[in-house]
């Protein structure tokens, strides 16, 4: 095997829900930030959060002394605007941990807070964290909560009315353009260089694939920053908008795929560099556009459907919508993913033993729950004695047995299920996981996401010509793997996020 042909690390794997044959895919589309280009992504959000922060000292909010948290919020997390928590939900929309504030929520008030509720995310109430630009807003909202709470906010105020203040600043904070401005001036302090995703492009444009950028970043700011990203590693001579087919900034989505919006003509006139002048007709390789919509996309490409693959960052923004929409093919970027399989793979000496001490667990519970049905089962008299079993006295010592030796097993499984429970984020644990299930966000790359992955350059190590099949579906009463399920999913091998469930400790 040559060049990118090898096998990749497994954290950067292209991982398949639905079967996409990209040999069939005809136009790929891709999203910016977070997609093309990666930030820094604690460099960027503690500089919005400070950027939202001030803004609110400005007008009065005792918040100078706050700083930003970077293991407080994490992408797929929920903020429930109506009790001012931070929740995480698993793939059904039950609640399975909580944070009051920044406090984290004991059992019972969470039981007590949550047992009746089911997450519907078209309810306002919940705001979900679709991308890395939430966990600034996040994080800024759970410390406003504890403020709120210590009644050191002025004015009768409730925490959804919080949520409203604190979405406002992050809105001007991106309006004012002052921190993009940062960022063009240094970008290498705020982007994550990948030399790599320039070849990716290459590599698909000379296939045959017809190229598309379609971001929401207005063009003074793609302009520099694509610049930056890809012409240093591009062929002498060349410049990204060569790379593209279609370049459309300040598309406005998710209205992109689903309204329609003027289009115009990013224009340099007299020395003036994007100027506006309306289009119609077919798109012109090579000209930025501005607006527009994706059902004029697909007539001037006179492609449409599956034919169409578009990849991006944002849950609901660029790969639900897309999907439910239109029917293109979807790729999601979970730059997380890295991480998250990199602690998972550190984490697998533990975690056969966990499983080994889990199955030992379940041995133990069922033969206890058998001899206590028997001694019911004698003590009311509703069935016939089983004679060839021990005596009354012999069962009630073995209960003891069982039951000493189930609590010397829990004392050993207790640290390692809550190591289990603090891989890759001490407060909230692996992004695809609550608890031992999939959690909420796992469930939406399921449902909308043809294929995941960690970065655009990935696709690297497919080639354009790549035929990407999803395993076999799992069910609870499938065969194990020889030596029992596993404690966690192992990426590498499947396409669900999750991998098979076992019982938690």
């Amino acid at each position: 095997m040559i060049g990118h042909l090898q096998a990749p690390p497994p954290e950067r794997g292209l991982f398949c829900n639905r079967t996409l044959n990209l040999r069939a895919i005809k136009a790929i589309g891709y999203d910016m930030d977070y997609t093309l280009i990666h930030y820094k992504v604690e460099v960027w959000e503690k500089r919005a959060y400070e950027y939202m922060r001030d803004r609110l000292a400005a007008q009065g909010w005792p918040v100078a002394h706050l700083t930003f948290d970077p293991v407080l919020a994490m992408r797929g997390l929920i903020i429930d605007t109506e009790k001012g928590n931070l929740i995480k939900a698993n793939r059904f929309g039950f609640v399975k941990k909580a944070l009051h504030g920044t406090r984290p929520m004991s059992f019972e008030s969470q039981r007590d807070e949550y047992m009746r509720t089911v997450i519907d995310l078209s309810e306002r109430r919940w705001i979900f964290l679709n991308t890395l630009f939430s966990l600034s807003e996040a994080c800024l909202y759970a410390q406003l909560v504890d403020l709120l709470d210590e009644d050191k906010l002025e004015g009768p105020m409730g925490y959804n009315d919080l949520y409203e203040h604190v979405r406002r600043s992050l809105d001007a904070t991106h309006m004012e353009g002052a921190l993009k401005a940062e960022i063009i001036a240094n970008p290498a302090r705020y982007v994550q260089a990948d030399p790599e995703t320039p070849l990716a492009l290459l590599d698909q444009k000379h296939a045959g694939k017809k190229l598309l950028l379609i971001t929401n970043s207005e063009w003074a700011y793609t302009l520099p920053m694509m610049h930056a990203a890809f012409d240093p590693h591009l062929p002498q001579g060349m410049t990204w908008r060569e790379l593209f087919d279609v370049v459309i900034v300040s598309a406005r989505k998710p209205e992109f795929f689903t309204t329609r919006s003027s289009l115009f003509e990013v224009v340099t006139v007299a020395g003036q560099e994007g100027l506006l002048r309306p289009h119609s007709g077919p798109l012109k390789p090579g000209v930025p556009y501005f607006g527009g919509s994706a059902s004029e996309v697909e007539r001037s490409l006179g492609m449409s459907g599956d034919e169409i693959l578009y990849v991006g960052d944002h849950m609901f923004g660029d790969v639900h919508v897309s999907k439910s929409a239109l029917r293109w093919r979807t790729a999601l970027i979970l730059r997380e993913l890295e991480d998250e399989i990199r602690a998972i793979s550190a984490f697998r000496t533990t975690e056969t033993r966990l499983a080994e001490r889990m199955q030992q667990k379940e041995r133990l519970e069922a033969e206890a729950c058998q001899v206590r049905l028997e001694l019911q089962r004698r003590r009311l008299g509703y069935t016939a004695r089983d004679e060839s079993l021990p005596g009354d006295e012999q069962l009630h010592a073995r209960s003891l047995e069982l039951r000493a030796q189930q609590e010397a097993l829990d004392a050993e499984l207790g640290p390692m299920a809550r190591a289990a429970s603090e891989l890759s984020n001490p407060v909230w644990g692996l992004l695809t996981r609550a608890g031992n299930d999939k959690s909420h966000l796992a469930r939406q790359v399921e449902r909308y996401a043809d294929i995941y992955t960690s970065r655009v350059s990935n696709f690297l190590f497919a080639t354009p010509f790549v035929y990407l099949r999803s395993p076999r579906g799992s069910l609870p009463h499938d065969p194990s793997t020889p030596g029992g399920t596993p404690v966690f999913p192992h990426p590498t091998t499947g396409g669900d996020t999750g991998g098979g469930d076992t019982g938690g400790a």
